[in-house]
């Protein structure tokens, strides 16, 4: 699907899924939280793991985003993708969605500008690591409009990926913009060695799994 087909739907969304789970990363992990997964993105990283929302979906009038998330009784919701920010609707979905009270934040690649959101929503932003084959579509534009509450992560699935997270975190002062993520490409990067790294480099980072492939695997909906 091309980023214009997306973007052709009036006060739609395509939507790939709405779903109850637990959050499975960043500093929400844990909560029960409402996901709504928005169709298509313009990367195609190496580890991607949502290949299955570059297409397809059903065109969601806002109004029924928001009835379908009241069946839930939890205050948390992640807009996540694909690449969420590939149809201009998703802004105003965010924004109405903070208006009815809730806690949302946004799962976002960072290749495309994040400048004019809502502030109240909580920023889940990739820097894209080198193993993703997509590390030149980084916005660096972006981390000038992080705020504390945001979150920058970064998936790496090597030591190369590693050693240029480090470079970044620290050209950047990225810990002392927000929170920073380390997580390692599931089933490519054992845990523990990423888990090592950091310590020994007594790095400001916060080491995360996707608790929801602990639980789950690579079920869709979870």
């Amino acid at each position: 699907m091309s980023q214009n087909t997306v973007n052709a739907a009036g006060d739609r969304l395509r939507i790939t899924e709405i779903f109850y789970s637990l959050q499975g990363e960043a500093c929400q992990v844990g909560l029960p939280t409402v996901f709504i997964r928005l169709t298509g993105c313009p990367l195609r990283c190496g580890y991607c793991d949502t290949s299955y929302a570059f297409s397809g979906g059903q065109w969601y009038e806002l109004s029924d985003i928001l009835a379908e998330v009241r069946r839930y009784n939890t205050r948390h919701i992640t807009v996540t993708g694909g690449e969420p920010l590939a149809q201009k609707n998703c802004p105003a979905l965010l924004t109405q969605l903070c208006d009815h009270g809730y806690s949302v934040s946004l799962e976002t690649s960072g290749a495309l500008d994040v400048c004019q959101l809502d502030p109240r929503v909580i920023k889940v932003m990739d820097l894209k690591t080198p193993s993703s084959g997509e590390n030149d579509k980084n916005l660096y534009t972006n981390l000038d409009c992080l705020n504390p509450q945001d979150q920058v992560k970064f998936v790496i699935g090597d030591r190369a990926d590693y050693d240029w997270a480090v470079e970044m975190l620290r050209k950047y002062n990225l810990a002392g913009r927000c929170e920073v993520l380390f997580s390692p490409v599931f089933e490519t990067l054992k845990p523990a060695q990423l888990a090592d790294w950091i310590l020994q480099d007594q790095l400001p980072v916060r080491f995360q799994l996707q608790l929801h492939k602990l639980l789950w695997g690579d079920e869709p909906g979870r």
